[in-house]
């Protein structure tokens, strides 16, 4: 299917006031949960709800990061989702859970992000905060 970033608005759920722009996940389908930088969280004022909760990544490597709680909006759609405080050396992503609470699925000929079905069977438009990566090599630089 190849690789695509999305761009996304993340708020503090107490004070939406407070949110950061993050120009480039990496629409990751793999992973459950958003990952974020700490320090955006920190800097919106994101609680750290859960602390030392284990993932595995990819390569098999164990961690253990924070989870908070925040808003996630994509062009017109949002949601309130876990994500996951990022360290430095972390990809920055939006994960499988993400998008199913933003009720967005991918549209793996064209690399994009859609709406997804409805009750009826029809979907949405597409959104259009979203590039394809150059090459895998790049995506795995996060």
């Amino acid at each position: 299917m190849g690789t695509f970033y999305a761009k996304c608005k993340i708020e503090n759920p107490v004070d939406r006031t407070r949110s950061a722009i993050l120009p480039k996940l990496l629409v990751d389908t793999g992973s459950e949960i958003a990952r974020v930088p700490e320090r955006t969280l920190d800097r919106i004022g994101i609680k750290r709800e859960k602390k030392d909760v284990s993932f595995v990544l990819a390569n098999g490597e164990h961690i253990t990061r924070s989870v908070g709680f925040a808003i996630i909006r994509l062009d017109k759609h949002f949601t309130i989702d876990e994500v996951v405080f990022g360290e430095p050396g972390d990809l920055t992503l939006l994960g499988a859970w993400t998008l199913e609470g933003l009720n967005l699925t991918i549209e793996p000929a064209r690399r994009k992000l859609v709406a997804a079905a409805t009750s009826r069977g029809v979907a949405d438009e597409s959104t259009s905060n979203f590039y394809a990566a150059p090459d895998a090599h790049e995506a795995a630089r996060g």
